[in-house]
């Protein structure tokens, strides 16, 4: 049971890693930080409700994933094909259509939180 609890402690670790790499070296993820910041200021300041932070988390966390998914594939993609290879372009820009989907259903959920309190 320790050796278990010991490998999912390290496993946290890697993926803190991870949160890293992709924040140094992403400059979306810079956007998806500042939008993420003005989000919960917002929810504080109009005072949302528990459902609605759950919906924000939710959409926020979406958006997170499909970013550090983007980044992962991309950096696979440019290891296993280094040199310009057109399925690897398509691999790269529907791992990025990922992101824009996620993104534009958080911008949704924002709207349908946000705007009533800001009519």
């Amino acid at each position: 049971m320790i050796q278990f609890l010991i490998q999912r402690w390290r496993s946290i670790g890697f993926a803190c890693q991870g949160i890293g790499v992709l924040l140094r070296t992403q400059p979306n993820a810079w956007v998806h930080a500042a939008a993420t910041l003005a989000v919960v200021a917002l929810g504080v300041s109009v005072r949302i409700s528990r459902l609605e932070w759950a919906l924000l988390a939710l959409a926020i966390g979406a958006v997170w994933a499909a970013e550090a998914l983007n980044t992962g594939i991309e950096f696979v993609v440019d290891l296993v094909s280094p040199d310009h290879h057109e399925l690897a372009g398509k691999a790269k820009d529907v791992a990025a259509a990922g992101v824009l989907l996620a993104s534009m259903a958080a911008v949704l959920v924002g709207l349908l939180v946000f705007v009533p309190y800001l009519l």
